[in-house]
């Protein structure tokens, strides 16, 4: 039998710090900081009463319903099939002027989809220069299709956003190469059978992922719908929630949105699992040289879509700009572009920051729980903090303002702080940049992560430089490249976003794309393209950055 004394130097065996990692609790609290809109939207759809449900069910949910089906049914249509079709003249065949399309062709990135509205409207509406010249040329223009239409809108979106499609299959089709092609026809296929039977379904899954992809920013547009006056689920959120003043209404509306997202992102992760192997490459298979007039074709067509896309509204943007000129300089653009500028810096630093502070989180506990439950719970965890990229605009705004507003008005009652110093601030902007554009910063900068070698951290260990000093000293300057491309492209995408900045921005506290949407609102074309020159010239950066990194593996 044990002594007294040998009983109390017995050790309990449960240990609080062994059972709780504060690590994975710190994870996980981020992680439902993440998804917190969803879970507000969802929760408050389902609870909260509203006195315009009938209305909204009557005459509203079916006529978005209808539009947003419409929408992203034909953009996704359109921009698969320009994207296939570019992908692969560039990809396959040699012809004139293939080296300057295979990166031009991107360039309609740049240009977001409400610039491309207005500028649509502005050449091809009633009163623009094309209808002008045809009435002048046929007497009438009656036959012209209406621009201002569902129509309109579905070619506004698909000229933005077939780079996407064209930018995956596009090395789909590289790393098949000719030896695809040459098998087909070994086995009698004619070209056009090999193409449609062998070189699109191997890259399949390319295609879903470009498709998926377009799918996702449709349904987040809000600002080329609203210029259309085609109303879809993220113009009726708006409408709804700041025109009639209904919140309760807005997110039920909200979480109409998220089902659709949702279901896109379930079938995201179901092309996961699909694996298919490259059966060629573009270095060893050089391209089918074309005949005079399949060339003439080629070019003709890669030539008439980045006409379309992007030389005819870039020159139209550039007239009207120099027409009103003497506003860049005025002191309200300077001020909206200051506004733009410091937004866009702020929250792509701190979005850097918070990428790097996660994965620096994320490789402690991979050495602190090696095993592979805690490495499959952390991914898991990772991947849902990154779909808030999924998640529209309008959804975020009215999901953050719920809880902020909570939490505002906890504060006002037990420390007296302002009600308005989350929901109507900075602090409201910032955190839905943050959940919406996380996605963005932390994949190039996980991507690198990736590259770097565990020796580089031995030998840092060995020589005594741990923690935040290791970081600082070594693993920071190693991520350099990758941490530069998530500060670029999460700043252009901030200059760009439009619908979160304009429900949450604080009160009269106007950027380039909020003054976009007004004065597109009052039919200002002209004047509107002065701060929209200044957001496409920063989306050229993400376009710059997308083409180097697919220039590593793809060789034009």
């Amino acid at each position: 039998m044990r002594t007294q004394s040998q009983l109390s130097t017995i050790k309990p065996s449960f240990h609080l710090k062994a059972f709780v990692n504060w690590r994975l609790l710190l994870l996980l609290v981020l992680c439902i900081f993440m998804l917190s809109p969803v879970f507000t939207v969802i929760h408050q759809a389902l609870l909260a009463p509203s006195d315009l449900n009938q209305h909204l069910n009557e005459f509203v949910l079916p006529r978005v319903l209808a539009n947003t089906i419409f929408l992203v049914i034909f953009v996704t249509l359109l921009s698969t099939i320009l994207g296939i079709a570019a992908a692969w003249c560039v990809s396959m065949y040699e012809f004139p002027g293939r080296k300057f399309f295979s990166w031009a062709l991107l360039l309609p990135l740049a240009i977001p989809g409400y610039v491309m509205a207005f500028v649509l409207l502005g050449l091809f509406d009633f009163s623009g220069p094309v209808q002008t010249v045809l009435r002048n040329v046929f007497g009438n223009s009656d036959w012209f299709p209406n621009i201002r239409s569902g129509g309109g809108a579905v070619l506004a979106l698909s000229l933005c956003l077939y780079p996407y499609v064209y930018l995956i299959v596009r090395g789909a089709f590289a790393q098949q190469g000719q030896r695809a092609l040459e098998v087909a026809q070994s086995l009698g296929y004619s070209q056009r059978r090999a193409i449609f039977s062998l070189a699109i379904p191997l890259a399949r899954p390319w295609i879903i992922a470009g498709m998926l992809l377009v799918m996702m920013e449709t349904l987040a547009d809000f600002g080329t719908v609203a210029i259309f006056n085609f109303d879809t689920f993220t113009t009726a959120i708006y409408h709804t929630w700041f025109g009639m003043g209904s919140l309760p209404s807005a997110l039920r509306l909200a979480a109409w949105l998220m089902l659709f997202v949702i279901v896109i992102l379930l079938i995201e992760s179901r092309g996961h699992k699909q694996r298919y192997t490259s059966i060629g490459d573009a270095l060893s298979n050089p391209r089918q040289k074309l005949s005079k007039s399949k060339s003439f074709i080629s070019s003709l067509f890669c030539g008439f879509l980045f006409s379309l896309a992007f030389v005819i509204p870039m020159l139209q943007l550039l007239l009207w700009f120099f027409e009103h000129s003497e506003l860049a300089l005025s002191s309200r653009y300077i001020e909206f572009f200051f506004n733009t500028l410091m937004l866009a810096s702020l929250g792509a630093i701190l979005i850097a920051f918070f990428s790097v502070a996660i994965i620096a989180l994320q490789q402690s506990l991979k050495i602190k729980n090696n095993n592979r439950k805690t490495a499959f719970f952390i991914q898991f965890l990772t991947r849902l903090m990154t779909i808030g990229y999924a998640i529209p605009g309008t959804v975020l705004a009215i999901g953050l303002f719920v809880p902020l507003a909570w939490f505002s008005k906890l504060l006002i009652n037990n420390f007296g702080f302002s009600s308005l110093l989350f929901t109507g601030g900075i602090f409201a902007l910032l955190a839905g940049y943050s959940i919406r554009f996380f996605a963005v910063s932390y994949r190039p900068i996980d991507s690198q992560m990736q590259r770097l070698s565990t020796h580089f951290e031995e030998v840092s260990e060995s020589l005594g430089v741990v923690g935040i000093k290791k970081w600082q000293q070594v693993i920071l300057p190693l991520l350099k490249p990758g941490l530069l491309t998530a500060l670029a492209l999460v700043f252009v995408d901030i200059m760009k976003e439009m619908p979160l900045t304009l429900m949450t921005r604080p009160f009269g506290w106007d950027t380039l794309a909020v003054q976009i949407f007004e004065l597109t609102s009052e039919g200002e074309w002209a004047m509107a393209a002065v701060p929209a020159v200044a957001i496409v010239v920063a989306g050229l950066v993400p376009v710059y950055l997308l083409n180097k990194q697919r220039d590593k593996h793809i060789q034009n």
